[in-house]
Parts: C-alpha cells; structure tokens; sequence
C-alpha cells in the first residue's frame, strides 16, 4: 500500500555522514507537548501512514492530546529474542516456510521482514561455584545438555537472512543491547529514525533507559512483529516521574529502583508508559537509567523511559560507538524535538515527584520487587516475616486455588537430589532460619552498573583486607552481563578479592536472576530439608518470587552488589547492617559495614582509570561469531529444517498441520467444559513450568519411554510440542477447584467423573469432541512472557479462557493462538456467579467476529447436571482490529502463512503489512 504524507512531514536532513529522509514529528501541531515516549510513537506513525492501519486522524488525535485509549499498529524497527523463547519462535518460522510451499508458495519468502537479533543467555546454570574453574564446568555442562537445541539455532542463523544470533557465553541480552546493539537512531537504506523494538523478555525495557523505545512482547506477537506485522496497541496514559534533588553518598541505584517500584507498585501504573522528567534527569548516569529502565515490568509499566540528552551521547561515545554515529544521534535528536528539554512543558496524564535524597539504602522482599525493606529496618522486618511464615505452617492445605506466593517466571532451579560442585566448605553450623544459602552477584539490572559493581569489588578488598570471609554454607557466585564486567574488574585488581570471598565467574548470563541457581550444597539442602528452615537468597536481581531462585530457599531478598557481599559475610539476614559488625579482624576489633563501604570517589577514580570504550570496541568486535565450541557445531540443512523424528528437543510444531487455504467462519462454542477452575494471581510459570521436569509426571514418563535418562527442565524443551504440551497447567504449586484436595496438574474429568491429569483429560475430551474452557480470578497470566503457557492451552482444546482479569502479554498471546479472552463483567466472578466447574457452558454470540469486527459481549449459559442455568455476559477482550483478525485466522501464524502463500519474497512486505 502506497504511503501518506498528509502533514508534509517528510523531509532531508543532513545528519553529518550523509542526508537521510526522515519524518518531522513538529510537522503535527501539538506535537511539540508530546512526552518524549509519544513523540516516538508519533514519528512511527508518520513515518507508516497509508490509510488502513496508520491513519491521519490516528496522528492528528495523538498530537492533539485526545488520542490515549486509541489503536494504533506499531511498527518495531527490530525485533530482541533469547533462547528459550527463540528456539520455539525459530520453529514455528521453519514450520510456516513448510506450510508455505505446502500451499503453493515459496518456503524462502518466510524470513524476517525486519532484523531480529537472539542472545544466547537463558541457558547456562550455577552448577558450580565457588572455585577457579566454575565457569569452564558450568559451560561444558551447558553444550552437554542444550546441543541439539544450539544447532538448531545456528541453523537459523545461516538460513534466515535478517537473523543475528549472539552465541553463548557472551553475556546478558539486554546488557549486550545496552552496551553495543541499539542505535538509539537507525540509519537503514537512506532513512533515518527513531531505534524502536519489541522483545519476547519483559525486561526488553531496560533499553529505554538510552532514549529506546521497546517493551516486552510474547514470542507469538515477537514472530509477527519479525515477519512485518505491525504490533497492535493502544495508545497508553503516560505518567511522569520528576526527579529532583541527588542521592546521598552511600545510596545505590539499586536503592532508588527499589523505591521507586515502591511508588508506582502503590500508584498504579499498569498498561502505562513511564517517562522520567524533572530537574535531575539530567544528573542521572546513564548505567543508573539502565537500572531503573530494567524494573519497568516489576513497576507495572509498559515501559520507563529516559529522554535522549548528552548523557546519552557521552554514553554511546563511551561505549565505542563510531564518532560519525555518535553525532548523527545527536543531530537527529535535536532537529526532531526528541532532545531533552528541562523547560519544556510536556502534556502528562498523571505527574509524580520523587526526591532523590530521600532514597536510603534498602533491600526489596522477601517474595515481591515492590516490597521494599529499608536496611535499617531489614532485620525486624525479617523477624516479623518469620513469625507470619511460621505461624501459617500447617500440614494441610488450605486457601486459595493458587499459592499465591509462588509466582515463579521464569526457569526454576534443579532440584537439592542434583549434585552441586562448590569449593568443600559447607558446614551446617550456624544454620537457622534467615540463613542465607545463596549469594549471587547476578543480573544485568546491576551487573550493567560500573558503579555498583565497582562498589562490590571495593567492598571485597576491604573486606579481605580486614581477615573476612563469607559463611561457608553461602553459595556465592558472580555472573556478569558481558565480558567488559571482567576486564575491568580485572585491570581494576579486583576480581581477586571477590574471588577470595568465592564470587568466582562463574558463566556470563542470567543464571541466578532466572532461577538457573543450580542446587544448594548437600549439606545445605540437608539441613533444610530435616530442620525443615527457612532460608535467603540475597540476589542482585530484578524479581525475587517464591520458589523463583531455588526450590530450597523460601525468602528472597533484592539488594545492590555491595550488600550482596555483605550479606555473605554476615551468613544471615537476621543481622542489623548498620549496627552490628560482620566480623572481626585480625586484632579482633569488630568490623562494621560502614569500615568497608567504599567513598563515591574512590569508586569514581576506579571507574575512570579502568574502563574505556576501546574495551568495548574489542568485546563487541565479534559479537556474533562465539568462541571455538560454538564454531564447531555443526548446522547442517537447507531452506527447509531436516526435522529428526526421534528428538526430544526440537520437532516440527502442529500449529500449521492440515492448514486450509482459507478460514473457516467462527462460530459459537456449545458444550464446552471447564478443564480447570483457577483463583487469582495465575502466572505463566503456574500454566506453562520452566522449571525440572518430575518423572512421575506426563512430560516426565514421555521422556523416560524414549529412553531419556537426564529430563532437564520444561525451559529446554520449549522447541518440543509433546513435552510442552503434557506439562501444560502442570506446575507443583497449581491449585486446581475442580480437584481441591491436590496441587499440581490434575482436574477433573466430567465426562467419566475421574479424577486424572490435566493432560489426561484433555485428551478424553478431545476425543469425545468436547470444546474446553478454563475459569480464572484476577491477574491471569501475570508474570514472565511466556509464549508456551498460551500454546499449551491451545493445544489442549481450550476455546476460552474466562477470567476477572488478564495481564497484558499473556491476553495478546492467547488471541495469538486463537484462543478467546472474555472477562467476567464488574462484580461477577466464578464465586459471585455460584458456578462450580461442573456446569456444561456455551458461548453466544461469536458468529459476529469477523476480521474487521468484534462483538464486545457475550452471554455465557453454564448449566448444571440438575438442569438450573446461570446466564451472564462476560467481555469479549478483543481490543483491536487486528486481534480480531487474528482470532478469525485462528490464530497469528495461520493468518501469516496464508498471506505469504500468495506473495511472492519481492511482495511479501506490502501483502504483510497491508
């Protein structure tokens, strides 16, 4: 489709190596009091408008003012995957270039529209810790396990031409992003804009804090968005946070993201973008914007951005980004109003203020970011914590039809019975509750942070100097975001006091941040298993969940490197920081934190003689080439991926068998049954586990039956349909109603009336042709965006899922995969409404779904074995044109693989994007 220039908003600029077209946001009025985060949106739609899916009213209204609550379609400029979320993504592409020439088409026309790039990070385990040789053993265990997996996604690398592939052992996907991929401008094929992107990890946010606009998106929107497809939004509310003042001598960024997700958990920013503004954005560096920017998921936000200034600019030049580049940025910044301005009057929706110098040194936990603990406070706020858990102890379970606790997101750790490899110095003694079992310098929310880490690496010397160690039960590790971490903690002569305390490298990726802890020592997980304790992990991560860092730790603490180290010294977090020593030294005078907190200055003049863009210039030099083992694997195949029947990692996905060249109409669902009555809170990891496959369980006794010995984890198998698709609502910690004396994946099957796996189940009613629904609370679908936890519930016949309300990832990835979101009507629920589970429903009203329409409620009749009906309405949440588009495709990939059918590689753009 032929593009629009209604406002004459294309121009030529000159931006120093050259003139680039480009699309002026000040040639709209009123453009000019856009926050920075909208003015992007704005260029992206002027830069798009073709009358169908851009439109000039769309622009005029959102220059205006008068736009939020409007769709738009979002145009990426690329697209940021990681591997446990890329091998599905890859396989559904290698799936569609199948279906593709099944219909007619060319296979090689499927190929990213847009560059994508995939970072290798999410796979690497803290098996070993705490000696020299921790990291080359936790990276043969890696390729050991994951092999198969790594050649298939070297196989895309070679065959999708827009695909750059980051191999493992380079570092954390969004430092890399941070450090050396965004651009902040892009510079492609003569045009110039704005760097903007969408990526399948939630914590794709930190990059706003360089002035980039992205957020996290599920793997299925990642594909489309990769293939073309604008991503479909609303226009959100920006709130503005004004910063003033400066932090205290002593204070962490760590410590004001802490507070700062305090604030906005309790404002309520949820659906929102976040802009920072004010007096101090100026003041604030740009490692501290990346930290802040980081925790937008755990704020609530869409994202959290900072503006482009000379911070920026100083960055990227720091960095090692060309001299050309560096001013092209700069340039382009200014002439398109996207330059910081303190004076200017921005139109906000909502405006908070917070005063740096009231941040004080904290902690967050022991199961919510936003819970957070000032330090002062840590050691009665830990004590009245125990007093709770203790009490609440019972050998029954009871409450809700979900632990509401137990919001893990992401891959879990092994579990205690696999072995740990760690320096032999675990002693039992000293254990007690608020012990703490793990201390992980981890996360690129931190790890990316010259300052903090620095900081850490002085607090070590120090603490070396004095005679200190870490308590032998602390597992301590350190896992940096890249290899620039190392050099200047090397050059710096840092990295030996860390490893003097145990926090050896020990892999460079997420690692303990995830979950990817690796087991306690034996003695350790001993002692908490027979003394049945409660013990802490003190991470310096973005998310501290229960059950999320380690199956045999119940209290997870957030905090900044430095206190991390702290913590390993004093081996509890029963202890007061400020006021009691962590030691002795070697004259037996007591040692406090405040002898071994470092003075900004010190940590300044360290940062400054060590670390300078060439280090990164040389880290970044082959980013994508990967070390020998990487080089080695062998990638064979063509277009097409040669799919190995026998394999347990990676097999073709359903999700395009027996495709027809056209949809059929959507009807009504009739004699539906409910697979699963759910409460509040369910995350992704509570529908679709990441964590160790049990071998009593569906996935489990799948893979024992082909000969597997080592199940791995759910995470590892994502690329395999059969796996996923019997660990489906199969999490431990599930609650079912329908089964309330069990946890874990069992239901009820109402057509026999036995009680069996969900898998089991499902797999009756699919032979016997029953349409499934499930029934949920508030918050459906909170926590990691996991494509998986919306394709399992399709798989196993769910037509809807019905519930008070849905997180925003998760609802876009079930229309994704055809699967209808209807949410129950202010003031109903499962328990308002008296419905049991048992009911036999059916679904009205969905002949009025077509592809360019929705109909925005239904009526539901749910009828009970005694024939009595309850009948209700329930939302229809479809929230645009496109979803609905989707919906009646069944599905994103269907819709795509029957577009490109009939396009052409030459066409596929514009058949796509049309």
């Amino acid at each position: 489709m032929a593009r629009s220039d209604s406002f004459g908003a294309r121009r030529t600029l000159d931006l120093g190596c050259g003139e680039f077209e480009t699309w002026a946001v000040h040639a709209v009025p009123g453009a000019e009091h856009l926050p920075f985060s909208l003015k992007i949106v704005l260029e992206n739609l002027l830069r798009h408008e073709d009358g169908g899916t851009g439109t000039a009213e769309a622009i005029r209204r959102l220059a205006g003012g008068a736009g939020t609550g409007d769709e738009v379609s979002f145009s990426p400029a690329r697209v940021f995957l990681h591997d446990t979320n890329g091998v599905p993504v890859l396989a559904d592409l290698a799936a569609m270039r199948e279906a593709v020439r099944d219909l007619g088409g060319d296979p090689a026309a499927v190929d990213p529209v847009i560059p994508a790039e995939l970072t290798v990070d999410h796979s690497v385990v803290t098996d070993v810790s705490g000696r020299p040789d921790a990291m080359a053993l936790n990276v043969e265990r890696e390729y050991a396990r994951h092999e198969e997996r790594y050649r298939f996604l070297k196989w895309g690398q070679q065959q999708f031409q827009r695909l750059a592939v980051v191999p493992p052992g380079t570092g954390i996907m969004h430092q890399i992003n941070l450090e050396h991929l965004a651009d902040v401008v892009v510079l492609r094929d003569g045009r110039a804009f704005p760097d903007t992107l969408v990526g399948t990890d939630s914590h794709t946010t930190m990059i706003n804090g360089l002035g980039v606009l992205g957020w996290g998106v599920g793997g299925i929107e990642a594909e489309a968005a990769m293939l073309g497809l604008p991503v479909a939004t609303l226009i959100p509310p920006v709130v503005g946070l004004e910063l003033i003042g400066e932090l205290r001598p002593g204070v962490t960024a760590t410590d004001l993201v802490l507070t700062i997700a305090e604030l906005l958990r309790s404002h309520g920013v949820v659906g929102s973008f976040v802009e920072f503004t004010g007096p101090s954005v100026g003041a604030v560096p740009l490692a501290d914007r990346a930290t802040l920017a980081n925790m937008s998921p755990e704020f609530g936000s869409t994202c959290a951005v900072f503006p482009i200034d000379q911070v920026t600019v100083d960055y990227l030049r720091f960095t090692g980004r060309g001299p050309d580049h560096v001013a092209a940025v700069e340039r382009y910044a200014k002439e398109q109003g996207l330059w910081h301005d303190p004076a200017a009057r921005l139109r906000f929706d909502g405006l908070l203020r917070l005063d740096l110098s009231t941040v004080e040194p904290s902690l967050a936990g022991p199961r919510r970011p936003q819970d957070r603990i000032p330090l002062a406070s840590a050691r009665s706020r830990f004590r009245s914590t125990l007093a709770e858990l203790l009490a609440d102890r019972s050998p029954q379970v009871a409450g809700d039809a979900v632990d509401e606790a137990g919001r893990e997101s992401s891959p879990a750790s092994d579990p205690p019975a696999l072995a740990a490899v760690a320096e032999p110095r675990a002693q039992e003694a000293g254990l007690d509750h608020g012990a703490v079992a793990i201390a992980a310098i981890t996360s690129c929310t931190n790890t990316s942070n010259p300052s903090v880490m620095v900081a850490a690496g002085l607090l070590a010397r120090n603490a070396v100097a004095a005679g200190l160690a870490a308590k032998p039960w602390v597992k301590t590790s350190l896992a940096p975001g890249s290899k620039v971490v190392t050099d200047y903690l090397q050059r710096a002569g840092l990295d030996r006091p860390l490893e003097q305390l145990g926090f050896h490298t020990v892999g460079y990726g997420c690692m303990t941040c995830i979950g990817n802890s690796g087991p306690l020592t034996p003695e350790v997980s001993k002692a908490v298993a027979e003394r049945d304790l409660l013990v802490a992990a003190v991470l310096s991560g973005n998310r501290n969940f229960d059950g999320r860092i380690n199956n045999d730790v119940s209290l997870n603490y957030l905090a900044s490197p430095p206190l991390v180290v702290a913590y390993a010294l004093a081996g509890s977090v029963d202890v007061d920081l400020l006021h009691e020593p962590l030691g002795v030294d070697r004259t037996g005078r007591p040692v406090h934190l405040s002898d071994l907190w470092p003075p900004e200055a010190e940590i300044e003049e360290v940062i400054r003689g060590n670390l300078d863009p060439a280090m990164f210039a040389a880290r970044y030099a082959d980013v994508f080439t990967g070390e020998e083992r990487w080089a080695e694997l062998p990638a064979g195949g063509g277009a097409t991926f040669d799919w190995d029947p026998d394999s347990t990692y990676v097999r073709r996905p359903p999700f395009l068998d027996d495709l027809s060249a056209a949809p059929e109409p959507v009807g009504d669902i009739t004699g539906a049954r409910a697979l699963a009555v759910l409460g509040d809170s369910i995350t992704t990891d509570h529908i679709c586990p990441a964590g160790r496959i049990p071998a009593d369980s569906p996935a489990g006794e799948f893979l024992r039956e082909r000969g597997e010995t080592d199940l791995n984890t759910y995470a590892s198998r994502r690329g395999n349909h059969e796996v996923m698709l019997r660990g489906a609502f199969g999490n431990q910690r599930l609650r079912n109603r329908l089964v309330p004396h069990r946890r874990g994946g069992w239901t009820l099957d109402h057509l026999d009336g036995r009680e069996k796996t969900v898998f089991q189940a499902a797999e009756h009613y699919r032979a016997a042709g029953t349409p499934l629904l499930v029934l949920a609370g508030k918050e459906y679908g909170t926590g990691s965006s996991r494509d998986w936890a919306a394709k399992g519930t399709a798989l196993l016949g769910v037509r809807a899922v019905l519930a008070e309300s849905f997180e925003r990832i998760h609802r876009a990835n079930l229309i994704g995969m055809g699967v209808l979101p209807l949410q129950f009507l202010q003031g109903d629920s499962v328990e308002g409404l008296g419905l049991s589970g048992g009911e036999t429903y059916d679904v009205r009203g969905l002949e009025h779904l077509t592809e360019d329409d929705w109909p925005r409620r239904v009526v539901v009749h749910a009828r009970s074995e005694d024939g009595a009906t309850v009948s209700f309405a329930a939302a229809v949440r479809v929230d645009t044109a496109r979803e609905a588009l989707y919906l009646c495709h069944g599905g994103v990939l269907p819709y795509v693989a029957r577009s490109m059918a009939s396009a052409s590689s030459e066409r596929l753009s514009a058949v796509v994007l049309g």
